[in-house]
């Protein structure tokens, strides 16, 4: 009689195991990159690096040339989130880089990375007619990782 009631809560252990680790392989956000940008303080923009590229556009058309892109990418591989040698590029079509802002090593909890929209739009000008990108690079992922494309 008690080898039964061993048996009965083993089983019921292992159950509670299983649906256990089932339940969470189907997280879709555990273990990925995430970033959100910001037009000042409004939210423009939060995804997971593996959400679809066509839902990757910023439009600034309403920026003002005051206004300030605020970027912030999480990694998930680092307690605090922030990557090492940071750095945003704005690239055209075929991958030249138009320009290059390099950020300092997060410290704090504040991890956002800012990008004047006044020298956005300025390449934007000379560069009326092209699909322009914006890129962000760090130690942790030095390929990089296409944010959004950027119209005005």
């Amino acid at each position: 009689m008690k080898k039964m009631k061993f048996n009965q809560a083993f089983m019921m252990l292992f159950t509670l195991l299983t649906l256990g680790f089932t339940a969470f392989s189907f997280t879709t956000k555990f273990g990925l990159d995430s970033y959100s940008i910001y037009l000042n303080d409004k939210l423009l923009l939060k995804q997971t690096v593996n959400q679809p590229l066509s839902l990757r556009v910023l439009q600034l058309n309403t920026a003002q040339e005051t206004d300030q892109l605020r970027i912030q990418y999480n990694h998930c591989t680092i307690k605090n989130g922030a990557g090492t040698s940071r750095s945003l590029s704005l690239q055209d079509e075929q991958g030249n880089i138009l320009k290059k802002w390099v950020f300092a090593d997060a410290t704090g909890e504040d991890l956002k990375m800012i990008v004047p929209v006044k020298e956005l739009r300025q390449l934007e000008r000379t560069h009326a007619n092209q699909a322009l990108s914006l890129v962000y690079t760090a130690r942790e992922l030095p390929k990089g990782e296409m944010l959004s494309m950027v119209r005005f």
